[in-house]
């Protein structure tokens, strides 16, 4: 297994997920050919608006690439209603223009060399095809927008059933994903899909359903009174999603510097940060948190520096209790410092205490700090030059079950490397 867990291993919930949906799509295809196409015009335009909004998809955060802009089209689609179209797009002619569309916008940027994934597009024609679903089986027939506030309410509860029932299907999914991906408790995974769509999945429904109301009053007119806002925010979180990475590239540079000084072998302090987010992801830590854990792991050897000689071979372990909480001490302070990582230096302040006599006593100390004093363990037993094997180093922390390390960060070591962890 590799230890890059920051990329995700390749296993057969994603092969099932893109043959559902290559089975969804073909089969929608196959409908709308049988019964012909229904709006060309606005088949064509939200095709084109959901292709260019997968060309331009982004990622946020490590776990998959965003495409709102695609997202909000796909849904608003699902959402189109008289009078302006004369009937709604059925089921299978939603499926067929969303997949049809996804394809165009993905080879592009396959063919560019960008980053796509189409597992997370498969999943988009899944929740798609459940809210089209759900929006036509709850919608009556001949519903539409008359200028009654009754038509009104029931089309605006419709639609916000329907965008639900595809949140809530693309969170079952992510979470079964990060379940067999990362390893990561399912109830856990749950939580942390069902944040991700409450901040960004919800917003992407409410604006499929501004998209539809605009364009089912106003016609293809008023696509640009939604769009642009969209264009204007995708762009805002692109700019986010571009600082966030500038931002991680400065933390392992910071962690470089103590291999460029000496005071740690090569890539050690990159492998301690890979256990450390394994074992986070195996404790159900939330995403805010594993960032945390991950910049203190790159972080938690930046106080050696301060300390007269390099510890032979970086194993800080072979300095005595004093020495190593003066450099936890001082790694901390530079870390606090920056002026926006004062959570992370809380870890590293506490990450070379024993458990005796920190956490097991004070539950202020944040779990996250004994999980960096495991990890930090495990490689300098394990790592690149220590020649020990993972059954003797498991041993050897395991003496300090207790009091050294903690015994629910142990436990979870131990799942870990059953499960095939290696550096």
């Amino acid at each position: 297994m590799s230890a890059d867990v920051s990329e995700p291993r390749k296993l057969g919930s994603g092969a099932v997920i893109v043959l559902a949906g290559g089975v969804l799509g073909l089969a929608g295809l196959a409908v709308s050919v049988r019964e012909g196409l229904s709006e060309w015009p606005y088949a064509l335009t939200f095709g084109l608006l959901i292709a260019i909004g997968e060309m331009v998809q982004f990622r946020v955060d490590r776990s998959r690439n965003r495409a709102p802009i695609a997202t909000s089209a796909a849904l608003g689609y699902v959402l189109l209603t008289p009078p302006e179209v004369t009937v709604s797009p059925n089921v299978g002619q939603v499926i067929a223009v969303t997949g049809l569309a996804t394809l165009a916008g993905v080879i592009p940027r396959a063919i560019a060399g960008l980053r796509w994934d189409i597992v997370v597009s498969s999943r988009r024609v899944l929740s798609v095809a459940c809210a089209a679903s759900v929006f036509g089986a709850v919608t009556p027939d001949g519903l539409r927008w008359s200028g009654s506030w009754q038509d009104a309410l029931q089309l605006t509860g419709a639609m916000l059933l329907g965008v639900l029932s595809a949140v809530v299907i693309d969170a079952l999914v992510g979470a079964g994903q990060a379940t067999e991906k990362f390893n990561q408790p399912f109830p856990a995974a749950l939580r942390d899909e069902v944040l991700m769509a409450a901040r960004i999945g919800m917003a992407m429904g409410i604006s499929g359903i501004l998209l539809a109301t605009c364009t089912s009053l106003v016609g293809l007119w008023g696509l640009p009174l939604v769009v642009v806002p969209l264009l204007l925010t995708q762009f805002a979180f692109r700019r986010f999603a571009s600082a966030q990475r500038t931002y991680r590239q400065t933390v392992r540079s910071m962690a470089r510097s103590t291999e460029i000084a000496g005071f740690s072998t090569a890539g050690q302090n990159a492998r301690t940060a890979t256990l450390a987010v394994a074992l986070g992801y195996d404790l159900g830590l939330r995403p805010d948190r594993m960032e945390a854990l991950e910049y203190a792991a790159l972080l938690s050897g930046v106080g050696q520096l301060a300390l007269a000689d390099p510890s032979p071979g970086g194993a800080s372990l072979l300095r005595n209790r004093a020495e190593r909480q003066q450099a936890a001490e001082i790694g901390a302070s530079v870390i606090e410092r920056s002026g926006v990582l004062d959570h992370v230096a809380e870890i590293v302040r506490h990450s070379n205490d024993p458990y005796r006599q920190g956490r097991a006593n004070n539950s202020q100390i944040p779990v996250e700090s004994g999980i960096v004093n495991v990890a930090l363990a495990y490689e300098q037993l394990v790592g690149e030059g220590s020649g020990q094997s993972p059954e003797k180093a498991m041993e050897s922390i395991g003496l300090g079950i207790g009091a050294e390390y903690d015994p629910v960060v142990v436990e979870s070591l131990r799942r870990v490397v059953g499960r095939g962890f290696r550096f």
